[in-house]
């Protein structure tokens, strides 16, 4: 078994409760680990045999862009797709943060992280 990791995948967004963060929008940033077989991939060195981080980065970007409530709702979408679409994946480890929060106080990140396995 092996990951494959996406660190800070920055991304501009309008998720929230509140109409204004609707409006307004806000930065957010996604860490991202999918388990799963790598050896044949250390063998072939062929791109065919793994999991392309590529294909990972636009999912989670494509899920980012559709406006959810619940960072949590946008966290289940993005797992969804990635089990569906990717046969290899295993398991997943997700983290969304939303930075500077509108909470009313100094507040640098609020996140969620969720840690899922596909269901055979």
């Amino acid at each position: 078994m092996g990951q494959i990791i996406l660190k800070n995948i920055r991304v501009f967004a309008n998720h929230g409760c509140l109409t204004e963060e609707g409006l307004i929008g806000s930065d957010y940033r996604v860490d991202l680990k999918v388990s799963l077989n790598l050896q044949k991939s250390i063998e072939s060195d062929e791109l065919a045999d793994t999991i392309n981080y590529v294909r990972l980065n636009s999912i989670v970007m494509e899920e980012m862009a559709i406006r959810s409530k619940l960072l949590e709702h946008v966290a289940g979408r993005i797992s969804d797709r990635i089990f569906l679409e990717l046969a290899d994946s295993k398991k997943i480890t997700l983290k969304i943060s939303k930075l500077n929060p509108p909470i009313g106080g100094d507040v640098e990140s609020v996140s969620i992280k969720i840690k899922r396995k596909r269901v055979c």
